[in-house]
């Protein structure tokens, strides 16, 4: 036990959306109704490292309309909840809402910049890595850097955010082949 003080201690924040959409792009191609396996790729992530936290961050289906399309979504929704929570991770809930038509994510990035900030100044971890390609938690990613803590950037190879690559320690941009490992195995 002595020697994992010495282990680095690392954060991982995912941007649930935002990982989402990416996922369902043609360059990645994941296919509709598959799970992706969460915990092992934060596993993948952190390596022999220490895993201190790791959170995911979504908006929230709720069932305005009471249709059964709401009901459905809102069913899924909370049935990966608890099984993401039972792998260890904390549930970050943003609000989706309707804004002109279109259901946009409110409020989970100033959730992400706001943890990874109380985290640098908190001391909680040494590294964090962040899996969102949301230029807006840029100004957190300077304060984390000037306390400081390593930032690493997971992004996309098709698609990847320079800015959070400039700012990065380090970046890993996955292929499509990097994906597929994380394809949950379905059981027949």
């Amino acid at each position: 036990m002595g020697n994992s003080k010495l282990k680095e201690r690392v954060a991982v924040y995912i941007d649930g959306s935002n990982f989402y959409n990416y996922l369902k792009d043609k360059e990645i191609n994941f296919p509709k109704g598959t799970k992706f396996d969460f915990k092992n790729f934060v596993n993948y992530l952190v390596g022999d490292r220490e895993c201190v936290s790791k959170r995911y961050y979504t908006g929230v289906f709720r069932n305005i309309d009471r249709t059964q399309k709401s009901e459905e979504l809102v069913r899924g929704q909370q049935k990966f909840f608890t099984n993401i929570k039972r792998d260890g991770f904390v549930v970050k809930r943003g609000k989706i809402m309707p804004i002109e038509g279109v259901y946009k994510e409110k409020g989970t990035d100033v959730k992400i910049a706001v943890d990874l900030i109380i985290g640098a100044v908190d001391n909680l971890y040494d590294t964090a890595i962040l899996v969102s390609s949301d230029t807006d938690l840029i100004p957190a990613i300077h304060y984390i850097k000037y306390k400081k803590k390593k930032l690493e950037y997971v992004g996309f190879a098709h698609a990847p955010s320079l800015g959070m690559q400039k700012y990065a320690d380090f970046s890993i941009l996955l292929l499509p082949r990097d994906i597929d490992r994380f394809k949950e195995k379905r059981l027949l």
